[in-house]
């Protein structure tokens, strides 16, 4: 036993300091940390503009892993899908966005969960809560219908599985992914993905990327595996399975290019697939290198309107390859332009489409001119008179209203956007800017913002004031350069 003995004014101040570490750590800041360490509901959806519910909180998004037993075209076939997801908060449940499909089991980190669907929404309740920052599996088996399909009525027309003589077709824009696959579908949440796909000895499935594998089993199917090699917003997934001939070549600098053709379109449609060199040639010239490891053109023996920029393989409807050159290569060369400006740079919300829609019929239309096509000033004299109109009718070009978002505004009236931009700055800064916006945002998501600052820092003076008034006014600026330019009266009723 110690003889020492500690005085009573030594015990107050061991006291009053143990009093004040304890409030320290039971004050504010701690009933914030336990707040935030307390499981709660992910949000079940990013609260964008146009789609509100689309999207989801609480978790960030891994990886995906497809697995698919297609049968026959229109026809139900077993599938599921490996969601891999780290937790941004403690998480008591979250939501995926998934439509359609018989639903038969969700299993979290290996153990049944508890689930309800509202409209898109599959609300997932695991057996344990996930801590924040925590890793967890998710894998769905479900029946999946290839025959779901929505309808807009703008240029998308309809979207989600595609049906094809022999197969299908993917077409995701603008939040059809779900009808496919439970997901985070949303164009600012990327992930990568692996496709493992089983199909008849007959067909032929490929999907964005890279072909990793093709197994022929003992039962006489065959089993695919892609693997997508860069993360892929859910709107940019491509499956396609049918009877297709594989088109192997190369492009500038030896980049590998696949198209992918039915059967009988492998002629018709060789002439303009072909011009695909030149075009990457053209566009790097603009843009700088390739983003991405491949590409190549899926030809859709469908009748689809229009095509789709999903990453390194666009879908291009077989109509676009048997017109005239003109049109094929605008079409080709726009779809071509979004692998930098729409896929690699990604959108950060759907009221920035206009960087991605805007820019692919910019550099599509300039593209055009120089190979026989039309004024490329004319074009935009065109689209100048028509521009209040198209405000008033769809939005602003970073205003868009729902469903307009895929109208002309978002097209010929966003590249107007980009028109008067050069006329204002120069042709050189401009290309400095366009430039600087690809090598900056690489593999990254931005938006409106985003592009009205770093135009401003390479034009070495803010350029808010001139851009904020095309982007969201309701009145079409001056045109620089272009007093003449009129602007026709809206017509309303």
């Amino acid at each position: 036993m110690s003889r020492y003995r500690t005085s009573r004014r030594r015990t107050r101040l061991v006291l009053a300091a143990a009093i004040t570490v304890t409030a320290a750590l039971t004050g504010p800041a701690a009933v914030s940390r336990a707040a935030t360490d307390t499981p709660a509901p992910g949000a079940a959806g990013l609260g964008d503009p146009m789609f509100p519910l689309d999207g989801n909180g609480g978790y960030t998004v891994r990886h995906y892993t497809l697995d698919f037993d297609w049968q026959a075209p229109r026809t139900p076939f077993a599938a599921s899908t490996t969601v891999k997801a780290t937790a941004t908060q403690a998480l008591s449940r979250f939501d995926l966005d998934f439509a359609g499909n018989e639903l038969h089991s969700v299993t979290v980190n290996g153990r049944a969960a508890q689930t309800r669907r509202e409209g898109d929404e599959l609300i997932v309740t695991p057996a344990s809560p996930i801590p924040k920052g925590g890793s967890f599996t998710v894998k769905v088996g479900y029946t999946a219908d290839p025959t779901q399909v929505r309808h807009r009525d703008d240029a998308i027309e309809d979207y989600g599985w595609i049906p094809t003589p022999d197969g299908t077709v993917l077409y995701p824009q603008p939040n059809g992914a779900k009808m496919i696959f439970p997901s985070n579908d949303h164009p600012s949440r990327r992930a990568p993905v692996t496709f493992r796909v089983t199909t008849p000895a007959d067909r032929t499935a490929v999907a964005n990327g890279r072909l990793v594998d093709r197994t022929e089993r003992s039962d006489g199917r065959v089993r695919w595996t892609y693997d997508s090699e860069q993360p892929i917003a859910t709107q940019l997934v491509q499956l396609a399975i049918g009877k297709f001939t594989l088109i192997d070549s190369k492009g500038p600098g030896g980049l590998p290019l696949r198209d992918v053709v039915p059967d009988a379109l492998v002629a018709p449609t060789k002439q303009y697939r072909d011009l695909t060199p030149a075009h990457l040639t053209w566009l790097q010239q603009k843009l700088g290198p390739y983003p991405f490891n491949r590409y190549g053109v899926l030809v859709g023996d469908t009748d689809l309107a229009v095509a789709l920029e999903t990453q390194t393989l666009s879908l291009v409807p077989k109509a676009d390859l048997l017109g005239t050159k003109v049109d094929a290569e605008r079409n080709l060369v726009h779809e071509l332009v979004h692998q930098w400006l729409g896929d690699s740079v990604g959108i950060a919300t759907w009221s920035d489409l206009w960087l991605s829609e805007g820019h692919a019929r910019f550099y599509e239309r300039w593209y055009s001119e120089e190979h026989g096509g039309d004024s490329f000033e004319a074009a935009m004299k065109t689209a100048y008179e028509n521009h209040d109109q198209w405000r008033h009718d769809a939005g602003a070009p970073a205003e868009p209203t729902e469903p307009n978002l895929f109208k002309r505004m978002r097209y010929d009236g966003s590249a107007l956007v980009l028109y008067a931009l050069r006329e204002q700055v120069g042709a050189e800064t401009f290309a400095k800017i366009e430039r600087a916006w690809v090598t900056q945002y690489r593999g990254k998501t931005a938006s409106t913002a985003d592009y009205i600052a770093l135009a401003s820092k390479i034009a070495g003076h803010d350029l808010k004031a001139f851009l904020r008034p095309w982007l969201y006014g309701s009145k079409t600026p001056p045109m620089p350069g272009h007093p003449d330019w009129v602007v026709n009266p809206v017509v309303t009723g």
